[in-house]
């Protein structure tokens, strides 16, 4: 039994590396994707981590299964389609680390993978499940991550969605509107940006969107706000810890590092009941998880760049 699967995409990310000696601009080949980076922080901290999913069958997807080998990640479920090609994405990157992508998705072999292919014993038999939007957007992936977590919740698992809103992969914001919530009555745990908050919920003040997805049957809602930090809100807490300053280069992935430390560490604590964890244990859980992430700024690229646990805690003490 793995302490997580994850089931989403594994892309290879291009992101800028210098120029040449022509001026022409280089581009790095990174493995990336958000489940991935996630399951790879994950593991990096010590912890058994599956992945779910599909990269085509050409040299991206050969060299994605060796880098998860490499992290220790298990590739059971990773699928290989002979017929689309490993999904790209072009990063830019923007002033202060922050990113913007293209993606080269029309189909890519991640969003193939349907319900019938599922893995299901290795999903109800974890600890945790994770899955999150990306992963959304488009058939038959999506009837996959449904069925997937709807799977997951009967076997009792402690299931985590990130909502990971990504714009140019959705036909519209009011398709996104109208899928992305479908998940948080299947979610123990939420993730959210402030932008996404406001999105899946339509409610401006922080404090009453996040209370409206706790009703939907979810016992946490982890806002993730950049510089500025992270909240978390359940039912009986709420805690907020300011983001570690860093020179950011690069923000890939800093936030999958942010919520694969978080999830770490309540797999370590047992997976309590949410509503239980104290505002001081909440306030080391989000402090550890913020140093993963704003470590992961100071490197370029998604897997590359997740630090190893001596690095998150030398940066916690300062």
């Amino acid at each position: 039994m793995y302490d997580i699967v994850g089931l989403g995409e594994l892309l290879i990310d291009f992101t800028p590396s210098g120029e040449n000696d022509q001026g022409i601009a280089l581009y790095a080949r990174n493995p990336g994707g958000s489940i991935a980076n996630m399951l790879a922080m994950f593991a990096k901290l010590g912890g058994s981590a599956a992945f779910v999913g599909k990269v085509g069958k050409d040299a991206f997807g050969d060299y994605l299964e060796q880098i998860l080998i490499a992290g220790q990640v298990n590739t059971r479920g990773l699928l290989r389609d002979d017929k689309v090609l490993t999904t790209l994405a072009i990063v830019t990157l923007l002033p202060g680390g922050d990113r913007s992508f293209i993606f080269y998705r029309k189909p890519g072999a991640d969003i193939m993978l349907r319900p019938d292919e599922l893995p299901l014993d290795l999903i109800g038999g974890c600890s945790i499940f994770h899955f999150a939007g990306v992963a959304m957007t488009d058939e038959p992936v999506r009837s996959a991550n449904f069925a997937a977590a709807g799977h997951a919740r009967q076997q009792g698992v402690f299931t985590s969605f990130d909502c990971n809103y990504r714009p140019s992969l959705w036909e519209s914001e009011e398709e996104a509107r109208a899928v992305l919530p479908r998940a948080l009555p299947l979610a123990d745990i939420v993730k959210v940006s402030e932008e996404e908050l406001l999105l899946i919920t339509g409610i401006e003040d922080e404090e009453k969107a996040a209370r409206s997805i706790l009703d939907t049957g979810c016992g946490a809602v982890l806002l993730s706000m950049g510089e500025k930090g992270s909240q978390v809100f359940t039912r009986s807490t709420h805690a907020f810890v300011p983001a570690f300053r860093v020179n950011a280069i690069d923000a890939t992935g800093a936030g999958d590092a942010f919520l694969g430390a978080i999830l770490w560490q309540l797999n370590q604590m047992g997976r309590p009941a949410l509503g239980t964890i104290s505002r001081e244990d909440w306030h080391s859980i989000l402090t550890l998880g913020n140093a993963a992430g704003a470590l992961t700024c100071t490197r370029r690229g998604g897997i590359p760049a997740l630090p190893t646990m001596a690095e998150i805690q030398g940066l916690r003490q300062g």
